[in-house]
Order: structure tokens, then C-alpha cells, then sequence
């Protein structure tokens, strides 16, 4: 039997990640700086591992409901009303996933027939396209563009539906451009899809990073509340990436139906990282605005050390990466990362790993020490200056 022949197309089909060998490259070399990992440097406040900790001390170690503890639950009501101004019922319209990940999965998996249309601005997240595709679904990407600060236009968008469209995907604040989407972006995207039958996925794992102004969902606008699944979590806000835990809150037919696939594939998330994730939300509002603010630190050293590089760089206004143009080099966003880490010692990713529209650019993340930032965005400034012109 050749199990080459075993496999499903789709899966077969479907591109690793662009990012991995640059990590398998890495894990050879000494001194070698990685500004590529999406995640917190920090670790998990003492007393969110604490209640990990204790909830295991305690013995709850059981399944929980498939929905995830009520007690969670209710806690992320009330944080989604107070935070920002969303009221949903904790037992019919939560639903604990884990990771954001799985319920973006959960999500495309309830709601498309194969050949519907996934919307997706690109660059972004390199999962909803791999998703999408597993679903059945046909990706359709809208191009953002730099001179849009990356930000979805009503134009594009409403370029891009079908009679196909079923879901569009908002990315905001965005992995890897940093792009925000302020008041008046998401209501000319309101306009376009109110009338619409069209469901939105809002991705807004970010939303507590935003360096200006205030997030805005676009599940708070009455006409786009039942039709909108806010999908969130705790790995980048709260440092808890390793604990995986995600919600998702929308419409009561949906979360029953992701509920469904969530019981047969997973069962539930991990019972003590749920407990984590309560104490999270009761008390650690100091130490998220802490880490707010050093990013909002780091933020303004790289990118006004990616501009002293000579290198174009929009100011992210969201998440923890910069996203810095490096045309002006002539080296393609894999060759100036190949050569980057082999001559520097410095990991930055490829923006092709986001969607083909990121060539030209690449994606640094901040979320490390000043120290590093400082060192790394050195020995990029030397990289620049030695190959600028050598290759146009």
C-alpha cells in the first residue's frame, strides 16, 4: 500500500507553514536573536499559574462541561460587557475552546458547504486560510495595502463578494502587520455587510493590545450582532499561550453547532488552564496594563529602529509585530530572512508566510527583551547598509 495515496487532497494540498524552516535553521545556531515567535516574552502572572496550581492541588482535574466551566463563562460575559459593551448569555452564546484557534476551526467547519466563499484580508493569520480549505471552503483574499495601513476597505470588500460569499474573516488588530481598524473603518464595513446574509468571523485575540484609541468590535453594532462571532482568548494579552484556552461568544446557533464538533474532537479544554483563566480575568487587570505598556515601549524602539535601517516601516498601532517594507534592499522577503539569520544572526519571518501580497515586507515581533530589540535592530541596520543596491 503507498500511503502517499491514502491521504486527502485537500490535505495534501495544503502548504506547510512558511515559517518553519526559518525555526529549524534557528535551533542550530548559538547567540542567534529570534524576533519571529508570536507570543509574550513574559511569563504568566504568579497568580494566574497560582490558581493552575491550586485547582490541581484541589483535585479538579475531571472533564469539565463540554461548553467549558460556567464559571468561566460567566466570567468572559461579563468581561466582553464591561470591556466592551457586548452582552451575551453565558450558557447559550459562550462557548471555551482551545485556543482562538480551535474555534476559528469550529467556526468554518459549522458553517460551510464545500464551495462557499471564505473572505480573507491578507496578510493575516496564517490559519484561516488552512481552515477555510479544510472546510471546504473556496478562499477568496482581499489584498491589503500598505497605503491603507493595512486597514479593510469598504471598497475591497465589497469588491470581493459573491453570491458564493458565506463568511467574511476581520483580522483586527492584525497578525502580522499590526494593523487597527478604527470607529470609522468598521462602519464602512457595517454598511457593506448589514443588508448582507453573510456571517462574520471577528478575530480579536488583540484586542487588548491596541496603542491608540479604543478597540471597537464589530459585534457591537446592533445590525451586525447576531450575524458576527467574536472569537478571543488568552494566550497574547494574559501570556498564557501554553495553556490554550480561546472562546468564541455569537449567536446560540452557532455555538450549539461548534459545540457539537468541539464534543467529538475535543470534549473540553483543559479543566486547570480553565481555572487559570477565571482568575485571569478577576485580577490581573494591572499586570496586562503593564505589559501594555512595555510593548507600547518596544513598539516605538522598533520601529524607529527598522526607519534608522533605512527600511519603510508603517507604525503598527495593534498586537506586538511590526511590518517593515524591505523592497528597497532588492532581496525577496525569503532571501533578506535567509541572509539575515545566517550573516546576523537575527530570526525575522518571510511576509510571504502571510499571504502572497506580504512579498516585500517582513514580520518582526516585539514581543521581547529591550535588550534584544536593541541588539537585533543593530545588527539589521548593518545587514541594510552592506546589501542596499547590491542586488537591484
Amino acid at each position: 500500500m503507498n500511503m502517499n495515496d491514502m491521504i486527502s487532497p485537500t490535505v495534501k494540498n495544503i502548504p506547510p507553514s512558511g515559517i518553519r524552516k526559518y525555526f529549524d535553521l534557528l535551533n542550530e545556531m548559538k547567540d542567534a536573536i529570534s524576533l519571529s515567535v508570536g507570543e509574550p516574552d513574559f511569563v504568566t502572572p504568579w497568580n494566574i499559574r497560582e490558581a493552575g496550581i491550586y485547582s490541581l492541588e484541589k483535585g479538579q482535574t475531571h472533564y469539565s462541561s463540554n461548553a467549558g466551566l460556567i464559571e468561566l463563562r460567566s466570567e468572559i460575559a461579563r468581561y466582553m460587557e464591561y470591556r466592551f459593551g457586548l452582552k451575551y448569555n453565558p450558557r447559550e452564546e459562550i462557548l471555551v475552546t482551545v485556543g482562538a484557534s480551535e474555534a476559528i476551526d469550529l467556526a468554518l467547519r459549522s458553517l460551510i458547504i464545500p464551495g462557499d466563499e471564505v473572505i480573507i484580508p491578507e496578510p493575516s493569520f496564517v490559519a484561516y486560510k488552512g481552515c477555510a480549505l479544510l472546510a471546504g471552503a473556496v478562499p477568496v483574499v482581499i489584498e491589503l495595502q500598505a497605503k491603507d495601513q493595512f486597514r479593510l476597505t469598504p471598497e475591497a470588500l465589497e469588491k470581493a463578494i459573491t453570491e458564493k460569499t458565506k463568511v467574511v474573516i476581520i483580522p483586527f488588530p492584525n497578525n502580522p502587520t499590526g494593523a487597527i481598524m478604527t470607529k470609522k473603518d468598521i462602519e464602512g464595513i457595517v454598511e457593506v455587510l448589514k443588508n448582507k446574509d453573510i456571517v462574520v468571523i471577528s478575530d480579536e485575540i488583540y484586542a487588548e493590545l491596541t496603542y491608540e484609541g479604543e478597540h471597537v468590535s464589530i459585534a457591537s453594532y446592533p445590525e451586525m450582532k447576531e450575524k458576527t462571532l467574536v472569537i478571543n482568548g488568552f494566550s497574547k494579552a494574559y501570556a498564557m499561550t501554553g495553556w490554550r484556552i480561546g472562546y468564541a461568544c455569537g449567536h446560540p446557533c452557532l455555538i450549539d453547532n461548534m459545540k457539537k464538533i468541539h464534543q467529538y474532537a475535543i470534549m473540553c479544554a483543559p479543566t486547570n488552564a480553565q481555572h487559570a483563566a477565571i482568575e485571569a480575568l478577576r485580577n490581573s487587570y494591572d499586570d496586562v496594563s503593564m505589559m501594555v505598556r512595555e510593548y507600547n515601549r518596544r513598539r516605538r524602539l522598533m520601529v524607529d529602529g527598522f526607519r534608522k535601517a533605512g527600511l519603510d516601516c508603517f507604525e503598527p498601532l495593534g498586537a506586538f509585530y511590526v511590518f517593515p517594507c524591505i523592497a528597497s534592499t532588492g532581496l525577496s522577503s525569503d532571501e533578506f530572512c535567509e541572509k539575515l539569520l545566517m550573516e546576523e544572526k537575527v530570526l525575522v519571518v518571510p511576509g510571504t508566510a502571510f499571504g502572497n501580497c506580504g512579498a516585500g515586507f517582513v514580520r518582526a515581533t516585539y514581543a521581547s527583551s529591550v535588550e534584544n530589540i536593541i541588539e537585533a535592530m543593530k545588527r539589521i541596520k548593518r545587514f541594510v547598509d552592506r546589501h542596499r543596491g547590491l542586488h537591484i
